[in-house]
């Protein structure tokens, strides 16, 4: 999917604070500054958003050692993000893709009853291309 907006460089306010919330751990958080950017936007681009707070909240039911919600989090922000690879508005959406995928893999390895031994190390951060508004602005 191609996209004007996903040319963009990550401006909305809410979208950093988001990124930045998700990439401390703090992912109720992250899901509270996503959901009011992904509940005002109204073009396709919302689902960037969306996918990225469900991504978010899969991880805070992992730390709850919820399984189901985990997985169904974590496929259905999958599904949101996937055509906005391999990058959307200076986010690195393939990167956050392969790295979903690993933990979801993680997690049907480990079924529902040993969730408490998921390596957090594996929780991916959201990358943003720290040069993509300067090389905007020269061209």
């Amino acid at each position: 999917m191609t996209l004007d907006a996903c040319l963009d460089a990550p401006q909305p306010t809410l979208l950093l604070q988001g990124l930045e919330e998700f990439n401390r751990g703090e992912f109720i958080e992250c899901h509270e500054s996503l959901e009011r950017l992904w509940t005002s936007e109204p073009r396709p681009i919302r689902q960037l958003y969306q996918g990225i707070l469900q991504i978010s909240v899969a991880f805070h039911h992992l730390r709850e050692h919820r399984y189901q919600p985990v997985v169904t989090l974590l496929e259905r922000g999958y599904g949101y993000l996937e055509p906005f690879g391999p990058a959307c508005m200076g986010v690195e959406v393939s990167a956050l893709l392969a790295s979903s995928a690993r933990c979801l893999a993680e997690v049907k390895r480990l079924g529902p009853e040993r969730l408490n031994d998921f390596d957090w190390s594996l929780v991916p951060s959201v990358e943003t291309k720290s040069h993509y508004k300067a090389d905007t602005e020269n061209e």
